[in-house]
């Protein structure tokens, strides 16, 4: 967002939650919709703005 200059503020203005912005900013989940939006909103691929890091917890 910083490197494209765009606030939470226009985010929130192109149709994204402020409920979904604090999820961003936590590190909490969001839908695949919304990370569509994203990427259409930043011009960028989903690569750009997630990364995967496996759980260290174990399932059964």
């Amino acid at each position: 967002m910083k490197e494209k200059n765009i606030s939470t503020y226009r985010l929130n203005k192109e149709g994204i939650s402020r409920g979904t912005i604090y999820c961003l900013q936590h590190g909490e989940g969001i839908s695949t919709h919304t990370l569509n939006r994203l990427c259409s909103i930043l011009d960028c691929n989903v690569e750009d703005i997630i990364a995967f890091h496996k759980d260290e917890e174990k399932m059964p």
